[in-house]
């Protein structure tokens, strides 16, 4: 699959955060070209707009996951609250600031010195308590160099005997949650990337990846139901949650970080994937989670940017890819 040039046009008229990752993942074009492109996110468009809003102390909106005057009526009203630091320095991750600038190098201090979790007061860059939570924090700090060794260890030490991870663990779960362990997965990954792999992490990831290519990525074990059919909306910022494009994108990445093949468990997925593609090429924003945020990117039930983008190259990788164990 190839896709149209009025597409790649459309998507290249748009935020850095975007062309950049257009340029890199559809295009193919030279690392000094992207990265050039990629170096605007601090300047321009959504990432210099999330920086104006920083506060001088490093953090966003006063707090680490809530922001410090977000009281539960607030919370039960509007939502939950997507200003916060953490969510911040993963939209800036997923946009791609530079980690090597030195604005990245000064936020991420300033985190480390004035940043404390709500749940209990640790210091941000140390981790919480909740597995999504950690993992993203892993996630970020692998993203901006930062030592998040402490918090892997505690990861690979609260897997479920399925194979994933529940930030209800600590309310007595005994089995995963999707949700949990996509995030947990792709904090795995980055930290493999990174250079901090032990056979220990890549164990894990891939138990928790067997979880998920056994249930189609979507499906009850059990029955073969949907297990939630939101799982197979499409939806950015995904924020903790999981949905199929979510989990394929990881993957792929995961493949391409390997050197690993396909699997042929995916083939229903991007079955599904193909199907939502609309007739303009163009893939839309199902939904977006409910709860107040520094500013909206784009609209539900619009073509998306951000889905199209990662449709695309999800379907590049895997029109190119061999598949493990037979042919779809």
């Amino acid at each position: 699959m190839t896709a149209s040039l009025s597409v790649i046009d459309w998507l290249l008229d748009s935020d850095p955060a975007i062309r950049w990752q257009v340029l890199r993942d559809l295009l193919d074009a030279p690392d000094a070209e992207w990265q050039a492109e990629r170096a605007k996110v601090e300047t321009e468009g959504w990432g210099a707009d999330l920086l104006s809003r920083q506060d001088a102390d490093g953090q966003w909106a006063g707090g680490a996951f809530m922001p410090a005057d977000y009281t539960e009526e607030k919370w039960r009203e509007l939502g939950q609250a997507w200003t916060a630091t953490c969510f911040s320095l993963q939209q800036l991750h997923e946009y791609g600031l530079d980690p090597a600038s030195e604005r990245a190098h000064r936020t991420v201090d300033l985190i480390g010195r004035n940043s404390r979790w709500d749940e209990g007061g640790q210091p941000f860059w140390e981790g919480e308590v909740e597995e999504c939570i950690n993992a993203r924090t892993v996630t970020a700090g692998v993203y901006f160099c930062v030592d998040v060794s402490p918090i892997v260890r505690r990861l690979l030490g609260e897997r479920q005997p399925d194979g994933g991870w529940n930030c209800e663990r600590c309310n007595g779960s005994h089995r995963s949650s999707f949700h949990t362990t996509i995030n947990v997965l792709e904090a795995l990954l980055a930290y493999e990337q990174g250079g901090g792999g032990t056979p220990e992490t890549r164990a894990a990831r891939a138990a928790g990846e067997e979880y998920l290519l056994k249930r189609g990525l979507f499906r009850r074990l059990a029955t073969g139901e949907p297990i939630d059919e939101r799982y197979l909306k499409l939806l950015y910022p995904t924020r903790w949650r999981y949905d199929l494009l979510r989990a394929l994108d990881y993957f792929r990445a995961a493949s391409l970080a390997t050197g690993t093949d396909r699997d042929p468990r995916l083939a229903e997925a991007i079955g599904h994937l193909r199907s939502r593609r609309s007739e303009d090429g163009t893939w839309p924003l199902d939904w977006t989670m409910k709860g107040p945020v520094w500013f909206e990117m784009e609209a539900a039930g619009k073509p998306s940017r951000w889905i199209t983008l990662r449709a695309l190259r999800v379907l590049r990788w895997w029109d190119a890819s061999t598949v493990v164990g037979g042919v779809v």
